[in-house]
């Protein structure tokens, strides 16, 4: 993956955000990464809504999404960003602990890019974060205006 996308993760346990942003360093994964710990202050940033930080126009952005979130949960967060005419191509990665068929289901209906549930084992977790580590170091990303980042 370009360097110059911007990985948005949002996860309210903090160690899980350690875990994910640790182990996507080790798979050669250097991009900045972004911590947001609930529904809310991921669409904030998004929809430049309240305070700072907001998204800067013209970078490319990738979404690794927690479902079970407090205020907004992250179904809700998917659904409001694929309405939207500019964020819906900011591609979603759903990483969470529920591997519900039905709610599976539902994230891809309502367009996320990928769904990967987390493994309750620490080892496993780990094991994971790297392998989507690796999958992001070939990925093609769109900035929002559409422009793909090389």
């Amino acid at each position: 993956m370009n360097k110059d996308v911007v990985i948005l993760v949002a996860e309210d346990d903090e160690g899980h955000a350690g875990l994910i942003k640790k182990n996507l360093v080790r798979a050669g994964i250097v991009n900045e990464v972004l911590h947001f710990k609930d529904g809310q202050e991921i669409l904030d940033f998004l929809f430049r809504q309240g305070d700072e930080p907001h998204r800067r126009s013209g970078i490319a952005y990738m979404l690794l999404l927690d479902i079970r979130m407090p205020k907004i949960d992250g179904t809700q967060v998917l659904e409001q960003v694929k309405a939207d005419p500019e964020l819906r191509k900011l591609p979603v990665i759903m990483i969470t602990t529920t591997d519900d068929p039905r709610e599976v289901e539902r994230c891809h209906a309502l367009g996320c890019s990928n769904y990967i549930a987390k493994p309750i084992d620490y080892d496993n977790f780990v094991k994971a974060i790297r392998q989507l580590g690796l999958f992001l170091a070939v990925v093609k990303v769109p900035k929002i205006n559409g422009e793909i980042v090389e």
